[in-house]
């Protein structure tokens, strides 16, 4: 039969009361009813989260390139300007060179100012580069590499002497970085537990109080036990017990500080941003698998302004350097912690007082 112009379109299944259109309505309206909006909300920032993990993981790592390494040479003065212009003048700068007298190149290096020495030696055709795989294993190799392909287009070698390395126990440097990973987890765990026992966020001045004052202790035990664990028992950072303790006690208060303040700010979201915090855009940065000069710029920027780069640069100066240069380092640690505390602290308040202004108005 031949359709006209005003006929109606025959109805399909999908439009009749339980065919597929119905039934699909029917799945989003139970799939809604099964989870609330919160719960969605949250579930979208969990993947999120996962995202960002991956993104920030794979983006520091998938391709190390070296970034303006420090390094000094020791040169004659007629040769010393010229060495200097042509490693600060390779393609992508992978160096930083000063030129510098041996004596003053040595201490530098062990002092953990500088990367390398390189001791050039006009009467052969063989130089001496100086490494210290102490301050981390990754950068010393690409110096290594870097200074082999200057090296070879001037048609010399470099020998290379690993002149501060890392204790036996400490393979590749690496135990200072997962030392501060496992002080880390620990303070925001701490503080996670807290929220999820007494209530995400504190109700009072005096509760955020509490919290704050019972990650004293933990802290305290907690910094106590990883130098425990990486010295004594296990050997891989041997010495400076104190001092490691000391550093690890900081860094967990810091983490579980900042934890109870992102919770007061955010709620139970606010272990979501704790993470994003330490875990996907600190630990990348930290200078862990490899050194910041490797690392691409924003997380190369990132590196001493978190806990945990601050907190590894720390832990290795301390180590393998005899301290020297961590001052901007605890400067940061103790400006995380006392940032959390008066966070948490005045937060509470401050949203307390807003409450009461809304219900009595």
């Amino acid at each position: 039969m031949r359709s006209t112009e005003g006929e109606s379109r025959p109805e399909s299944d999908a439009d009749r009361p339980g065919g597929e259109g119905a039934a699909s309505r029917g799945w989003w309206a139970r799939l809604r009813g099964a989870v609330p909006a919160r719960v969605a909300a949250m579930l979208v920032g969990a993947l999120l989260l996962q995202l960002g993990f991956v993104l920030s993981y794979v983006g520091a790592f998938h391709h190390p390139e070296p970034h303006r390494i420090p390094i000094a040479v020791a040169a004659p003065e007629r040769v010393a300007p010229d060495a200097v212009r042509k490693l600060n003048g390779m393609p992508g700068q992978p160096l930083k060179a000063t030129a510098t007298d041996e004596a003053t190149a040595r201490e530098r290096l062990r002092t953990g100012e500088i990367s390398g020495a390189l001791i050039v030696k006009p009467g052969s055709r063989t130089d001496t580069l100086l490494t210290a795989g102490a301050g981390g294993a990754s950068t010393a190799t690409a110096l290594e590499t870097v200074i082999a392909k200057a090296e070879k287009a001037q048609g010399r070698t470099a020998s290379v002497v690993d002149a501060f390395p890392a204790q036996a126990g400490d393979a590749r440097g690496l135990s200072s970085f997962y030392l501060v990973v496992g002080w880390t987890v620990g303070g925001y765990l701490f503080a996670a537990l807290l929220g999820m026992s007494l209530g995400a966020r504190p109700a009072t001045a005096r509760g955020a109080g509490r919290r704050l004052l019972a990650a004293v202790p933990y802290a305290v035990l907690s910094g106590l036990g990883g130098a425990a664990i990486v010295g004594p028992l296990l050997g891989a950072l041997n010495g400076h017990f104190l001092a490691l303790s000391a550093i690890g006690a900081l860094v967990v208060f810091g983490a579980a500080a900042m934890t109870i303040a992102f919770q007061v700010l955010f709620g139970v979201l606010g272990i979501g941003v704790t993470i994003l915090l330490f875990v996907v855009l600190g630990n990348p940065s930290a200078g862990g698998a490899y050194g910041p000069e490797l690392l691409p710029p924003f997380w190369r920027a990132l590196s001493p302004a978190l806990p945990n780069g601050a907190a590894t640069h720390a832990v290795r100066h301390i180590m393998y350097f005899s301290g020297h240069g961590i001052a901007a380092n605890l400067a940061v640690l103790a400006a995380y912690a006392l940032g959390g505390t008066l966070v948490s602290v005045l937060g509470v308040t401050l949203i307390r007082r807003r409450r009461a202004a809304v219900a009595a108005a």
